[in-house]
């Protein structure tokens, strides 16, 4: 006869605390409360104005923690910020090629092109969609133009990734490319990775610096899962599913 006796429940307690600064971040921070401290011996009515100001350069390099849906044909969000573009585009040539994502993989010329606008108030920590190797990594140097216009893609300073993923339950894999792109106020874009680097789903491969934006290559497989005018948070919003619906909505 089958036990009546219910499984133990574990639970546990979750505490808010105050993101950490990302340590690409504190030595910003640090010369920010320096040039605070100064003043107060050469102009002391400016202290507080630069005070606020370490205040938001702390703020912009927050590094808070995410949880990451764990599922399989997930693509994960690699931005905070907002859905600006959803349109099939041509592949960018650097991310095509043998460890790319166009034709020369077996892709298609045209993919659709989620961008994530970054403001100079969202956390700029950048993180992987999918889990997978790191097969490219394409850094462009360019202009800085605002970066949610269209032509930022191809004329901003930016970087681009290919990771390929694990191979699901059929034994396929799949590769998305995504590109870090400068703005009109971003000046410096750092990654953490090479190509070669293993990586897990929503793990940290970069961040800009201040106010960019980020484009996401969906697999012609792969369904969009946000709308534009929708928020998206870095390492936890899914923004395609492997045979997913389609999803509408209208921003308000």
């Amino acid at each position: 006869m089958p036990s009546l006796e219910k499984p133990p429940v574990v639970t546990s307690t979750v505490k808010w605390r105050f993101p950490s600064v990302h340590p690409k971040g504190r030595v910003f921070v640090a010369i920010a409360v320096g040039i605070a401290l100064l003043s107060l011996l050469v102009w002391n009515v400016l202290f507080w104005p630069l005070v606020g100001l370490a205040i938001w350069v702390a703020t912009f390099f927050r590094d808070p923690i995410r949880v990451t849906p764990q599922g399989e044909g997930l693509v994960i969000a690699p931005a905070d910020g907002l859905v600006t573009m959803i349109q099939r585009v041509a592949v960018p040539r650097e991310l095509d090629g043998p460890n790319g994502i166009g034709v020369e993989h077996g892709g298609s010329a045209a993919l659709v092109r989620v961008s994530i606008f970054m403001s100079v108030f969202d956390v700029h920590i950048n993180r992987t969609p999918i889990a997978g190797t790191i097969t490219q990594v394409v850094y462009i140097s360019g202009k800085f133009l605002n970066a949610d216009l269209d032509k930022a893609s191809e004329e901003n300073e930016r970087q681009h990734f290919v990771v390929q993923g694990h191979p699901d339950a059929n034994g396929l894999t799949r590769r998305i490319g995504f590109t870090q792109i400068a703005g009109l106020v971003a000046r410096r874009i750092v990654g953490f990775v090479k190509p070669g680097d293993m990586v897990a789903s929503g793990q940290r491969i970069g961040l800009i610096r201040f106010g960019s934006r980020l484009d996401v290559y969906l697999p012609d497989d792969v369904t969009p899962q946000v709308v534009l005018g929708q928020r998206t948070l870095a390492g936890e919003t899914v923004i395609g599913r492997i045979g997913g619906a389609s999803v509408t909505g209208i921003a308000q």
